[in-house]
């Protein structure tokens, strides 16, 4: 069996606690307008072109003998600026899970562990379930990162492999959601109610991007439903970022732009939830 990824990150101190190796999976069934990873919402191999970093020095073309890109990666690995990068690789469990296990050491000594995210990682679930079965026989802590737009027998299929979530929520407002997203929020919120009552870990974190969710009634709005129906583990609020901007030109799509919150309305959405 394998599966399609587009980047394994060791080293990280955000997807989770301690020290943990992320794996992205590529392909998402959302369109978030501000998605830092833009790169990840195609399920198939594709080429990232940065014009600005491109000095024209024609390596690429003197190595391709190809009429059409077949995504080899020989003009990538002979950028000498990096203007060109191949994203999306077919792994195999075995390939992954030797990988992950390289820093097991770390995860053992930081309460860390391996967190699969993506794109969205559950849109690939037969692959998902067999990397978290054997990094589960590793004895390694497994996160799963999801937006939550997925059938709730997903969820079952994982849930005895998967120690926490990290859980995205947009927006409470279903029509805000649709548009900005591209789909309604009421799956997300029916399987986030049932992951609540699971008994798992789960974090939720909000990413705050303005004149979409950056108001003290919509923050209040998510703050009363996790109150009524369960309180996760950890509530994180992520402020947009611009990341994702020169990733949708490397793609050939121009980006959403939106500013980055100021630390004070950081702090004021923050207070609603006491943190």
């Amino acid at each position: 069996m394998t599966g399609k990824l587009f980047d394994i990150e060791h080293g990280s101190f955000v997807d989770g606690p301690g020290i943990r190796t992320t794996v992205f999976f590529k392909g998402c069934n959302l369109k978030c307008a501000w998605c830092h990873n833009p790169e990840s919402q195609n399920f198939n191999t594709q080429m990232l072109f940065y014009k600005d970093k491109c000095t024209g020095c024609g390596k690429c073309r003197e190595v391709c003998t190809h009429d059409q890109c077949v995504f080899c990666g020989k003009c990538a690995l002979y950028c000498p600026v990096d203007a060109r990068q191949i994203c999306g690789k077919d792994y195999s469990v075995k390939e992954v899970i030797d990988d992950i296990v390289k820093d097991k050491m770390f995860y053992d000594n930081s309460n860390g562990g391996v967190t699969f995210s993506g794109g969205e990682c559950m849109l690939q679930h037969d692959f998902l379930l067999e990397l978290l079965k054997a990094s589960k026989e590793k004895g390694i802590h497994t996160a799963v990162d999801t937006a939550g737009h997925i059938k709730w027998e997903v969820f079952e299929k994982i849930l005895p492999f998967t120690d926490m979530f990290l859980y995205d929520f947009k927006c409470f407002d279903s029509q805000k959601h649709k548009k900005y997203v591209g789909v309604d929020n009421s799956l997300i919120l029916d399987n986030l109610k049932k992951l609540l009552k699971s008994g798992k870990e789960i974090w939720v974190r909000i990413p705050i991007i303005p004149t979409v969710n950056d108001t003290v009634e919509e923050i209040t709005e998510i703050k009363n439903f996790l109150d009524e129906n369960g309180k996760p583990a950890n509530i994180e609020l992520l402020p947009y970022h611009a990341m994702g901007e020169n990733k949708y030109r490397a793609i050939g799509k121009e980006p959403v732009i939106f500013k980055t919150p100021s630390d004070e309305k950081m702090n004021e959405l923050k207070a609603v939830f006491g943190i």
